[in-house]
């Protein structure tokens, strides 16, 4: 037997990083206030002050989501209250040890007269990253929702342009049970080279899937369609559920583009750390 062979010791197993936040609110007086919260982990959630309803900013402190990480938001707008949901900066997709998968799981609950905006920052995917994303949202016959996912495929300005890895991405809006929205989309392999074709995203590194759920929703299309880039569409599904996707050639783009929207669709009530 060769002893360094046999004194060699196992490579042990990387730390992980596991997080959960649950949140929910309730109406007092007209006023947004918290009803439950709970917080584990590598999860965090803050209050700032906010001018309409209440703001909760979700904060990773692991710095990112690497292979093996696995991260549960729960969320419900009790009835009549509105509710914020945003990220304090960009969320990190790392590269990944192999076979090993980071996750993401987000469910939302609307209840009756309640408003919820699902606003995170960009999702800035790195090569080698290996992730799944998961969010659903289910909304009452009364309930107005805004969400928004936007990402980003590499760190052009650190001169990473080529991404390979693998990001799925799935969102499903229901509406008492009923299904209303499924949007998914999946990367594998070579991203950059798949983003680069006419057919996909004709070379755009950057994109962003927007649903807006609001009985003015119809009367928002011309101006949002008025807002987009010939890179973007918009379209109604029904009178009060709007859907819009958008493609840019680089982070920097895609915000000149969704920032003018959300300032609209949000009556200018954007959560400030979207502007630092």
């Amino acid at each position: 037997m060769n002893v360094h062979s046999a004194l060699k010791t196992p490579t042990a197993a990387q730390p992980r990083a596991i997080g959960a936040v649950r949140l929910s609110t309730k109406d007092v007086s007209g006023r947004t206030a918290i009803d439950g919260l709970y917080q584990q982990g590598a999860a965090k959630a803050v209050f700032p002050r906010a001018a309409r309803g209440m703001t909760a900013v979700l904060l990773n402190t692991s710095g990112g989501v690497t292979g093996g990480d696995r991260f549960d938001y729960v969320a419900t707008a009790g009835a009549g209250t509105h509710l914020t949901l945003t990220t304090q900066a960009c969320e990190r997709a790392y590269r990944a040890q192999p076979g090993e998968v980071g996750r993401v799981e987000t469910r939302l609950c609307v209840q009756d007269n309640a408003t919820l905006w699902w606003l995170p920052q960009e999702t800035l995917i790195f090569d080698g990253c290996a992730m799944t994303r998961r969010l659903s949202c289910d909304l009452a016959p009364t309930a107005r929702a805004l969400i928004v996912e936007p990402m980003c495929l590499g760190r052009i300005a650190m001169g990473e342009d080529t991404v390979t890895g693998h990001f799925a991405d799935r969102i499903s809006i229901t509406r008492g049970g009923t299904p209303l929205v499924l949007d998914a989309w999946t990367l594998s392999g070579d991203m950059t080279g798949q983003m680069a074709r006419p057919a996909i995203g004709a070379t755009a590194t950057a994109m962003v899937s927007l649903t807006y759920i609001a009985p003015d929703a119809e009367a928002q299309l011309d101006t949002i369609r008025a807002l987009l880039p010939t890179t973007g569409g918009a379209s109604l599904l029904t009178q009060d559920t709007l859907v819009l996707r958008a493609l840019a050639p680089s982070g920097y783009h895609l915000r000149k583009t969704l920032l003018p929207i959300l300032d609209h669709l949000t009556g200018g009530h954007l959560p400030i750390c979207w502007r630092l």
